[in-house]
């Protein structure tokens, strides 16, 4: 039982959620969705407050609501990892904190599981305004609760990006500057690269070529704006299969690419912790 204890865990479970700075976000996170729902019924009932919503109306609703708080999570992940270990490299303490019987792996995880902790909060907290989507029908109880699971794969993997870059680099600023630079790299660069492998794979007559066509696919399947569209819709999903002649489904494909580099950050960065002496 000793072995499972984890200090640093404790220590910054306990800074992060009596801190003014964390509700402060969990509050405005909230009041973000609270302002986009609320504008929705009004914009659908034509601000008279009554009306009828359909099936229809309700998935664009749900779909609304899923990319709200994917942005956000997206957006807010690198800012709570990006300085875990560059902050203790700046304060002149992480020397301090490598000195004690914690292993390296025990202060990555901790750093690491206290902001996904935080993170989880701020989803959990706003399940109650994301479940008004079951009043209207027209979303299933499995496809909320796979928009949640997708989110938190990406929200672990982007978690670990910033904790190794928190770890290789030594200033704060630029560690968080190149977390965001991959965030954007996998949302929109991503997107661009499906645009452009499918023009080139494209006739100069403008009809589609034969065969199959793994970088448009691989791109599809590692943006998560693409595949969370495919979760919600899966059309998208066999559209994508059906453009780029591919078999193998999105989402094992995306799944895949995140758990390896989750692992893969980890260790580079349990690695790296500490200074070389060889």
């Amino acid at each position: 039982m000793v072995r499972l204890q984890n200090p640093v865990l404790k220590k910054e479970l306990k800074l992060r959620f009596r801190s003014f700075k964390s509700f402060s976000a969990i509050i405005f996170y909230l009041l973000t969705l609270l302002v986009f729902t609320v504008g929705f019924f009004l914009v659908v009932t034509d601000f008279k407050g009554k009306g009828f919503i359909g099936p229809e109306m309700n998935v664009v609703l749900f779909t609304m609501l899923t990319f709200v708080q994917l942005s956000l999570v997206l957006f807010m992940t690198p800012g709570l990892t990006a300085g875990a270990i560059s902050t203790e490299r700046e304060k002149q303490t992480l020397n301090i904190l490598l000195t004690t019987s914690q292993t390296s792996w025990q202060i990555i995880f901790g750093k690491l599981t206290s902001s996904i902790s935080y993170l989880l909060l701020l989803l959990l907290a706003g399940m109650p305004i994301s479940s008004v989507v079951f009043l209207f029908g027209g979303i299933s109880p499995s496809d909320f609760v796979l928009t949640y699971a997708y989110m938190i794969v990406i929200l672990i993997a982007l978690a670990s990006i910033g904790i190794l870059m928190s770890t290789l680099i030594r200033k704060t600023i630029v560690a968080m500057i190149t977390t965001y630079g991959i965030m954007l790299f996998l949302t929109v660069m991503t997107a661009f690269f499906v645009f452009v492998t499918l023009s080139v794979q494209t006739g100069f007559d403008g009809s589609e070529l034969g065969g199959q066509k793994p970088f448009s696919y691989f791109f599809m399947a590692i943006n998560p704006l693409i595949h969370m569209a495919s979760v919600i819709y899966p059309e998208v999903s066999e559209s994508a299969l059906t453009v780029t002649s591919m078999d193998l489904p999105l989402w094992v494909t995306h799944i895949s690419f995140y758990v390896i580099i989750t692992v893969l950050c980890l260790w580079i960065a349990t690695k790296n912790i500490r200074v070389n002496m060889k």
